[in-house]
């Protein structure tokens, strides 16, 4: 039995509309991952990029649950001596609420050079409104 590889020409790539609104953080973030990396679909192989295209609204409504709006830290660190810079995830979610479902989805998806190129068909919005109506996304409930 030989194994199965798609070709360019059948990989066809969806876009799905994920509203954020009361969803868990986790939760949301694994199954968008398993949408970009494509284990929804049959043709699956983990050396393709067999994904398709998500757009999340509504990131600024995104939940987590126990005390981890006031406790939940996010790093960054610059590279210099003192340039670790640390926020809350509250005052993350106020002044940028798209980077943290991004965070999230990027710490689930493979460590490898195909990353990126699922993180470029992720498109987050704060609010209901998106730039992606003319690709007719289907709506999803995850």
């Amino acid at each position: 039995m030989k194994t199965y590889v798609p070709k360019k020409t059948e990989i066809k790539k969806n876009w799905y509309l994920v509203d954020a609104e009361g969803k868990i953080l986790g939760r949301l973030a694994s199954k968008i991952a398993q949408i970009l990396s494509g284990k929804n679909k049959p043709i699956y192989t983990p050396f393709l990029d067999t994904g398709d295209f998500v757009v999340v609204i509504n990131a600024k409504k995104v939940k987590v649950t126990g005390n981890k709006e006031k406790k939940k830290i996010y790093y960054h660190y610059s590279g210099y001596p003192g340039g670790m810079k640390e926020i809350v995830y509250e005052k993350l979610l106020e002044k940028k609420p798209a980077l943290i479902i991004q965070k999230a989805v990027r710490g689930m998806l493979p460590k490898n050079k195909l990353r990126s190129k699922m993180l470029k068909k992720l498109k987050i919005y704060a609010g209901t409104e998106h730039r992606h109506q003319a690709q007719n996304p289907e709506k999803i409930e995850l």
